[in-house]
């Protein structure tokens, strides 16, 4: 192979990337004997070759950055850097303690420098870079697979499946950000002359993206490898390092296919109406049945003794029996991540933090199901004595307990191991130093994926990015189906209604059944399916992000006001204060607010890529 084969990801962006992997092979002197040949032919050059994709390196800024792979496009590793681009963050959900890049980006002042840090940054998160990099090395292992001489047809087609679904998995991540881009299926040399490539058609990209998770998905099932480990119950189930379970898995192409195929028939991207909803709603109980056929179970919120719950997901173990693919980052010291959780427990004024707001906490209903999301619902919900504004976190969906830090909410190792999250007159509790820069302005801080772990509670932990779980094909099958048939429909060949696919999430959260109200058409059923969506899925995945873009609801979450509960400490408690706080909601500064720009469905492209593009439609600048 020529050396000039690997000088081009992709023409046309601005940036010219190798891999270090790619590099160390084909980018020797021709007297070292290293030909195409050998690295194609031979498993373990060929290895070495594709594995670039989890684990490549570049040189960048003077030196070799580990940021060129897949981890670059995963949410919680995107999410954990700085805080500077934490997605949540940039919406109505959360609020970051210490002001950053990220506010301007909420305030819809989208600049340069920021989109740079996500393009080709490799001390960040080269986030397109990465993907066109991928995406070159996919088409490469694709085209020379079948070229092994050392390695069965099993090891070949779980390279091809790998191939197909990282591919796929490159261009959705691009659409997330930047929408739709030229699908590239081949292998661009410097030589081709169609480097101005049109954009495709939203609806008709998410096809293209199916083809190949398609694709993904028989070469997987031919490798046996719809499921990497053994079954639950066989020594080496969960043996995530053993199994090497951070390769992708003919489980993920089912889900991976049901979340396309959801994108596709949202408001944003649909093209041929209730027959998207309608393969979305199959491709999600297929995704479903392949899951638990291999043994995925959906994981209570809480759990008896000896058993596995929820948060298992998120901390405490690298893989676990709801996992359908799953990143782990391993072992980590108490502070690692420091600026995502909540700065002010972590150290000092670098630090920043996700905090949610009090919009945010809205969505948690009462623990009889009663809705909290309006002044209406909260004031309906007073009358029927099932909420009190002055004791506002008891009688509530367990999940807001279980995501959220409110005040004297459990903390180990600080006051009473509780939060001390109030004001008296104007001194803040220990929990709201103002010298901190990463303070909670909101009132909470977030607990959901976060290990309790804090500057008193010095303990390390795994902590995982569960990019698939079962609960999530529930929520995709709710909705879709809803959209396709009704609340009370069912897709083809399944007898689970998408009321019964809410109603297992809302059981296996102690929550109870929908209320008969919100039941009786697709419109009253949709925004308690969003809201469950919401609840079930916060702060992890980067799902509220997407969701709100797909749904087209972007316009007006980043035109409403975002709200605060920075409780007053009482001298005592009384009738009207029972818990000896007031409780008042207050407005984030206008600093903190979002605001509603044109365009803000998408990320704009650096102004030196726009430039050189003719066929290829930029996307606003906001």
């Amino acid at each position: 192979m020529k050396k000039q084969l690997i000088l081009l990801l992709i023409t046309g962006m601005s940036l010219i990337l190798t891999t270090s992997c790619f590099k160390e092979y084909l980018d020797k002197a021709p007297e070292s004997g290293l030909t195409e040949d050998v690295v194609f032919t031979k498993y373990a050059n060929f290895k070495l070759f594709f594995d670039a994709n989890y684990n490549g390196r570049k040189y960048y800024n003077n030196g070799w950055r580990d940021t060129w792979n897949y981890k670059s496009t995963t949410p919680f590793y995107i999410d954990e850097w700085d805080q500077k681009y934490a997605l949540n963050s940039t919406t109505d959900a959360a609020d970051q303690g210490r002001y950053m890049e990220g506010h301007a980006w909420k305030s819809g002042n989208m600049s340069e420098t920021i989109i740079a840090k996500l393009c080709y940054d490799g001390n960040r998160r080269p986030i397109l870079g990465a993907c066109f990099d991928g995406i070159r090395m996919c088409n490469i292992a694709i085209r020379n697979v079948d070229r092994i001489q050392d390695a069965d047809d099993n090891i070949k087609n779980d390279f091809s499946g790998q191939a197909y679904f990282l591919r796929a998995w490159y261009h959705f991540t691009m659409f997330r950000y930047w929408g739709p881009m030229p699908y590239l299926d081949y292998v661009m040399t410097p030589f081709d002359k169609s480097w101005d490539l049109a954009r495709m058609e939203k609806n008709d990209y998410l096809i293209r993206i199916v083809q190949d998770i398609d694709s993904a998905y028989y070469f997987f099932n031919l490798a046996g490898m719809v499921r990497r480990d053994p079954m639950p119950g066989v020594s080496g189930s969960l043996d995530y390092s053993t199994y090497e379970m951070h390769r992708p898995n003919g489980m993920a192409a089912k889900a991976f296919k049901s979340k396309v195929l959801l994108y596709a028939a949202s408001p944003l991207n649909q093209k041929n109406g209730a027959t998207d909803w309608q393969n979305a709603a199959s491709a999600a109980w297929d995704a479903i049945q392949v899951a638990e056929l291999n043994g995925v179970v959906i994981l209570p919120l809480v759990a008896g003794a000896g058993s596995d719950d929820r948060h298992v997901n998120f901390y405490g173990k690298d893989v676990c029996a709801e996992s359908i693919w799953t990143r782990t980052h391993g072992l980590q010291n108490w502070n690692f991540s420091a600026t995502y959780w909540a700065g002010v427990l972590m150290a000092g004024s670098g630090a920043s933090g996700t905090m949610p707001t009090q919009n945010w906490v809205d969505k948690y209903e009462t623990l009889n199901g009663m809705p909290l999301n309006t002044p209406d619902d909260r004031a309906a919900a007073v009358t029927a004595s099932q909420y009190k504004e002055q004791n506002p976190f008891a009688n509530r969906d367990p999940r807001l307990a279980a995501d959220v830090v409110c005040n004297q909410g459990p903390l180990q190792g600080w006051t009473s191991n509780k939060a001390q999250l109030w004001y008296e007159g104007t001194t803040p509790s220990e929990l709201l130093v103002t010298s901190w820069n990463g303070r909670s302005y909101t009132g909470y801080l977030l607990r959901k994926n976060w290990a309790n772990n804090s500057t008193k509670n010095r303990v390390s932990s795994i902590f995982s990015d569960p990019l698939f779980r079962l609960s999530e094909l529930y929520l995709n099958y709710a909705e879709a189906v809803n959209e396709a048939y009704g609340p009370a429909g069912t897709a083809p060949g399944s007898s689970m209604t998408a009321i019964a696919a809410i109603n297992i999430i809302r059981a296996k959260s102690g929550m109870p059944n929908v209320r008969a109200e919100f039941i009786g058409s697709k419109d009253a059923f949709r925004p308690r399916i969003k809201n469950e969506r919401n609840i079930e899925l916060s702060f992890e995945g980067q799902h509220y992000y997407d969701d709100i873009r797909r749904w087209m609801d972007l316009p007006q979450v980043m035109s409403s006001k975002l709200y605060a509960m920075l409780p007053q400490k009482l001298a005592a408690s009384s009738a009207t204060y029972p818990t000896g706080f007031r409780y008042e909601r207050t407005e984030l500064t206008a600093d903190r607010q979002p605001v509603w720009e044109e365009g803000m469905y998408y990320l704009p492209f650096l102004n030196a890529d726009a430039l050189k593009m003719k066929n290829f439609v930029s996307n606003p600048v906001w």
